[in-house]
């Protein structure tokens, strides 16, 4: 069943450098496809220049929004894709954990896949939840106190999660029908 987003409006993160082109591409086609309105949001404004497996140039796009510029008041979700120093350069902003916390704190859909979960240990925003991401970031959750599993993606009360550009596929159809859902009165238990 197709899940409509028409009048939905969605943040996706994306850093200036080191975003994996495909994570950020492939949930952005998802949820315009499904009607959202998807605003590029970064640390900067310009063009963020992608990555492919970390290390191979992918393709420049446009910055809509600087963060500091943005409230998580504005939007339905949020998804943060991967790349490892996309992810770390992500993580590094206190206005960018600020803006993931606080869709936690509103009980809205949040979504992140490889690295991206990353941000989601800086946010605080883990402890007591189950999500997958990267292998190699399974002890950083659990040492924030999630549970990490190795599965294609995990929904848990509005958290998306998904290990890989692989995953793509079923990240994506996940992370449209959250949205449609709306908020997930157990996504503020997060951050209580």
């Amino acid at each position: 069943m197709a899940h409509d987003l028409t009048g939905k409006t969605v943040a996706l993160l994306v850093a200036p450098r080191g975003t994996e082109e495909p994570e950020f591409v492939q949930p952005r086609e998802a949820l315009t496809g499904a009607g959202a309105q998807v605003h590029v949001i970064s640390t900067e404004t310009g063009e963020a220049q992608t990555v492919n497996s970390d290390l191979d140039p992918g393709g420049s796009y446009p910055i809509t929004h600087a963060i500091g510029d943005v409230s998580a008041d504005d939007y339905d979700g949020v998804v943060i894709p991967g790349g490892t120093v996309g992810a770390d350069t992500l993580r590094a902003s206190e206005d960018v954990v600020s803006f993931i916390r606080t869709f936690f704190s509103q009980s809205k859909p949040v979504a992140a896949i490889c690295h991206g979960p990353w941000t989601l240990v800086e946010a605080d925003a883990v402890s007591g939840r189950t999500l997958t991401s990267y292998p190699s970031l399974q002890t950083d959750i659990r040492n924030a106190g999630g549970t990490w599993v190795d599965e294609e993606v995990v929904v848990d009360q509005g958290l998306v999660t998904s290990r890989n550009p692989g995953d793509l596929d079923a990240f994506c159809a996940k992370v449209v029908e959250e949205i449609a859902e709306g908020r997930h009165a157990e996504q503020s238990r997060s951050v209580a």
